[in-house]
């Protein structure tokens, strides 16, 4: 008994070293940088950019360089900024503020200090949805904006949803593609009765050929023994007449016609 609850000690002390050490540690003057960020985020920099975020300012602030937008909101505004990444941050605000209804409530910040930078996350909420607006600003104390993005959070109906869908999508396809095959399989059985018409219709088409090739010979056959016969007839009326008229040959003698005569 007294090794087990000496095991159990033990692995509670493991675990409990494993999940201090998790955990980051910032002296007194980063904490104090940290705070300071996540209020610069949370009450200035988040509500500057909902308010720029319009079609309006967007395309006005797409005519100027990244060098004047810088100098006109730290002159006019007390905001350093980073011109290329104000623009980007203000587009992904335009979207997803368009997405969740409008920016109601702004929670509470969280950041943590990674490198050269401060990385600060803020709780968005909106009329139909849920947001994250991630705001980094440099480590150091003017804090400069580096890079703004205001990202949509998908709740549980909304993994539900898309999941639901996902799911519809493919058993979709798979049915689909399953009905497409029983159709093939099922033409198979159409496909010999095909091929028969269509021998049939050639063997027909050979056939009626034939026949026509055989009459063409049989009429041709007798249309020469016709001629051959009218050439004998000739060849005897013409020695007749040459006999009648006393004439030794045939010469000089032209048949023109030959006509049955009337009794």
């Amino acid at each position: 008994m007294k090794k087990l609850l000496a095991l159990v000690c033990m692995i509670t002390c493991i675990l409990g070293l494993t999940a201090c050490g998790s955990e980051k540690t910032y002296s007194e003057l980063e904490q104090t940088k940290i705070n300071t960020a996540e209020i610069y985020a949370a009450e200035t920099v988040v509500p500057l950019l909902e308010k720029y975020s319009t079609d309006v300012f967007i395309e006005e602030f797409a005519q100027h360089t990244a060098e004047e937008l810088e100098y006109v909101f730290e002159y006019q505004q007390g905001v350093l900024i980073d011109g290329y990444a104000f623009v980007t941050a203000l587009n992904s605000f335009n979207s997803t503020i368009w997405d969740i209804g409008g920016i109601v409530e702004i929670g509470e910040a969280v950041g943590e200090i990674d490198d050269k930078q401060i990385i600060v996350t803020v709780p968005v909420i909106g009329v139909t949805g849920e947001a994250e607006a991630e705001v980094i600003v440099s480590n150091d104390l003017f804090m400069r904006l580096e890079s703004a993005a205001l990202n949509p959070v998908e709740t549980m109906g909304d993994l539900m949803k898309k999941a639901a869908l996902n799911t519809l999508i493919g058993m979709g396809t798979v049915f689909g593609v399953l009905i497409l095959i029983i159709f093939i399989i099922s033409a198979f059985g159409f496909i010999p009765k095909i091929q028969k018409h269509f021998e049939n219709k050639k063997a027909n088409k050979v056939e009626t050929t034939g026949i026509d090739n055989a009459v063409a010979q049989i009429t041709q056959q007798e249309a020469e023994a016709e001629l051959s016969d009218d050439l004998e007839l000739v060849a005897v009326i013409a020695a007749a007449v040459a006999a009648y008229e006393g004439s030794a040959s045939t010469d000089g003698f032209v048949v023109r016609s030959i006509r049955k005569a009337r009794r």
